[in-house]
């Protein structure tokens, strides 16, 4: 599991260390993984050009200090000084005793139109708000460049505890982090902005148990993957309910139970008006005109997608005393007060849109604090939020670790999958796993899924469902 701390608790851990250390002893650390990380980038460093955006903080030490490392293996190693009287003083004098070079911000420029490759050390973790306007500036060259960029712990611009983007920020391809995850190398937009992660360990592990967010990996959700025993029947396994469809949007209730029927429950029983396009696609499924209330015993409930404007069956749902999965029109027809007051759990799944609306804010707003929305969601309806999106994040109603999913791809950005995932969700609620984990799980898979059916070209959501065992068996292993 890849667990991402706040910069209080980082930057505690460091000073911890720091005292038992000999000075400086931990940023020649930070630039031995920085350094090897750039070699490794570059493939043949003598000869090659290297600038240093170097910054007044420690992110600026360490970017230099690993200059000198290259610069010791043949590089050609410019530092470009962004604030010259606060610059590293030991940093700047190893770059300068390896041989690098060292030019003012305003002549920056010319050198990163040299470079094959870029090391942005201008602003560490602290960091709030976007870039000032000169090193903004040396942001659009090293755009324009072509050349290869590596951030010291996370790029300058993006804020470490949110991943909000303010402003202006550099895009690296490689982001070399030390000691812990950042939630922002985790969380969208500023994870667009990070390229690939690489971790190196500086010796502040183990960290408190206080994380600000996991991103789950095969191992941890092949160990909450449901497993049927020797004794097991579909009743045993539990059983998903379906309350979905509508005349109009039948689809939505087919594509709800083809990611429950490979969810790992049971069964799985539809309520609504689309049971005879259900049967002919998926005749397995245990179809019944009552409501939900009469249609027989379920572990778990979803309600909501395509469901219109039929209110009175998502409160029939919601008066019930199992888990229930509240998607779509659900998010919308569902009464906010019932939905606090209930005593079983339920997993509410919106996607940006849909959130800004339960929120009363824009869509923009949203998007560009994904991570305070989905707590806030979490807190004001008492339930567990999974919020959809370029970065998937699941919160649990009594605060603790956001869950990030790493898995997806933006082709899964088509009609109905949302309607999968729904499906897929609450069949995993139904076989006894609690709603963080639920999503969790299923927000994997479905990512999985979707990169399996996919494979770089466009697919549609019933796809998706068909590579859900794929998804699962590569999990499992």
């Amino acid at each position: 599991m890849r667990t991402a701390y706040s910069v209080e608790t980082v930057r505690a851990a460091e000073r911890a260390l720091m005292a038992r250390l000999p000075e400086g002893a931990l940023m020649q650390r930070a630039a031995a993984g920085l350094a090897a990380a750039c070699a490794g980038l570059l493939g043949r460093v003598s000869g090659s050009r290297v600038v240093l955006l170097v910054g007044s903080g420690d992110n600026g030490g360490d970017a230099l200090y690993a200059g000198a490392r290259l610069a010791r293996r043949g590089a050609g190693v410019t530092a470009v000084l962004l604030a010259p009287g606060r610059t590293h003083a030991a940093g700047l004098a190893a770059l300068r005793r390896a041989g690098g070079r060292t030019v003012p911000a305003d002549r920056g420029e010319e050198a990163i139109a040299r470079a094959r490759l870029v090391v942005d050390g201008i602003v560490g973790i602290g960091g709030k708000g976007g870039l000032r306007p000169d090193a903004a500036r040396l942001a659009e060259a090293v755009a324009r460049s072509g050349a290869a960029v590596v951030a010291v712990d996370l790029p300058s611009g993006v804020d470490a505890d949110t991943g909000e983007v303010r402003g202006a920020a550099l895009r690296a391809d490689l982001t070399v982090t030390f000691g812990a995850y950042k939630p922002g190398l985790l969380v969208d937009p500023a994870r667009e902005y990070a390229g690939v992660v690489r971790f190196v360990g500086i010796g502040i592990e183990p960290l408190p148990a206080d994380a600000v967010l996991q991103a789950l990996q095969h191992a941890d959700v092949a160990r909450l993957l449901p497993a049927p025993e020797a004794e097991s029947d579909k009743y045993r396994r539990g059983v998903v309910g379906i309350a979905a469809g509508s005349a109009r949007y039948p689809g939505a209730a087919v594509l709800a139970v083809s990611g429950a029927l490979r969810g790992g429950a049971g069964a799985v029983r539809y309520v609504g008006p689309a049971g005879d396009t259900v049967l002919a696609r998926f005749p397995e499924t245990l179809v019944s005109d009552a409501g939900p209330a009469k249609a027989g015993r379920v572990q778990a409930w979803v309600t909501g997608p395509g469901a219109g404007d039929d209110a009175a069956t998502v409160a029939e749902v919601l008066a019930t005393d199992v888990p229930v999965l509240l998607d779509a029109d659900g998010l919308r027809l569902a009464d906010p007060d019932t939905v606090r007051g209930r005593t079983a759990p339920t997993l509410m799944t919106p996607h940006a849109g849909e959130a800004a609306a339960l929120l009363g804010v824009r869509r923009e707003e949203v998007e560009a604090a994904r991570l305070a929305a989905v707590r806030e969601l979490a807190a004001r309806y008492r339930a567990t939020v999974l919020l959809k999106g370029s970065t998937t994040l699941v919160a649990g109603p009594g605060g603790g670790p956001v869950r990030a999913n790493p898995t997806g791809t933006p082709w899964l950005a088509t009609a109905g999958s949302g309607d999968v995932l729904s499906g897929l969700a609450g069949s995993l609620l139904a076989a006894g796993l609690d709603p963080l984990d639920a999503g969790s799980a299923a927000a994997y898979l479905h990512g999985l899924a979707g990169r399996f059916a996919a494979q770089g070209a466009p697919v549609g959501a019933h796809d998706v469902a068909a590579r859900i065992p794929e998804a699962w068996r590569s999990v499992r292993g």
